[in-house]
């Protein structure tokens, strides 16, 4: 079993959207993934019961940082979605069992204060400092060809962490949480490869992560606590909702959509 969470003190870098992403994917590949969502909003939670039965299924539960357990017996992997400010016990908890330690991060002093404080209280646990669990990063809402996404990388050298590029923003990631979908679950073709390609290097890193726990020994069994395994039930395909470009947006002439003619029609502006 490979356990995955997503980290990063400060709130509304993206944390959610990268969770959702990696179960997915986990998922798509024919594993049986568990989303566990740590963060009181409980969006992971809520895409979950969004999506839908056609698509590869992923188990919701629901956690908490003060009463955090071990997995239940008999998953094959584990994401955890984990809530701004999240540190101390909490943290340590969740590395106790984390194989890998994803950190998303923007351009901005304060993401990346956070991210750095996050990274050295990190560095200070046992499973990290003794390379059981693996540390990244991943810029959130940046152009790979823009100069933030340079500086995003250098801060990354300067931290000594891997980092696994950056994941422009878009309009259809907003639309594909609002059907509890991901990039994932699409058929491939032009424009989605056109996306699935940021993701490159996060889904070789995650399955390095996964030969690695295939070949560690396995951990003798210490009778767990099963957790609160949550069922949810998805609901069916809402419509989508029309996103508003911003007026910057506008006045550059950017295209903030990010769809073309071969992008499914529901996921396509209004």
């Amino acid at each position: 079993m490979a356990v995955f969470a997503v980290v990063n003190r400060k709130g509304g870098t993206g944390k959610s959207t990268l969770a959702t992403h990696l179960a997915a994917y986990l998922a798509g590949l024919g594993h049986e993934v568990m989303l566990g969502d740590v963060d009181r909003q409980q969006s992971s939670r809520l895409w979950l019961g969004l999506r839908p039965e056609t698509r590869p299924p992923i188990h919701g539960w629901t956690i908490d940082d003060r009463n955090f357990a071990r997995p239940p017996a008999g998953v094959k992997h584990v994401v955890l979605d984990t809530p701004g400010g999240f540190t101390g016990i909490g943290l340590m908890k969740v590395a106790m069992y984390a194989d890998a330690i994803l950190i998303p991060a923007t351009p901005s002093l304060f993401d990346r204060r956070a991210a750095a404080d996050c990274i050295k209280e990190l560095r200070g646990l046992p499973r990290v400092q003794l390379g059981k669990c693996r540390l990244a990063s991943v810029g959130m809402r940046i152009d790979g060809r823009t100069r933030n996404a340079q500086l995003l990388e250098a801060w990354a050298g300067q931290e000594g962490i891997e980092h696994l590029g950056t994941i422009k923003e878009a309009q259809i990631y907003a639309r594909c949480l609002e059907q509890g979908l991901s990039m994932f679950d699409f058929p491939r073709n032009r424009s989605i490869d056109m996306y699935l390609a940021e993701w490159t290097a996060i889904s070789a890193w995650v399955d390095a992560t996964l030969a690695e726990t295939a070949l560690a020994p396995a951990a003798p069994a210490a009778n767990p606590q099963p957790g609160n395994v949550v069922h949810v039930r998805p609901t069916p395909i809402l419509k989508p909702v029309p996103l508003l470009r911003s007026v910057a947006a506008e006045r550059r002439g950017a295209d903030l959509s990010g769809t073309t003619a071969d992008t499914p029609a529901f996921l396509r502006a209004s």
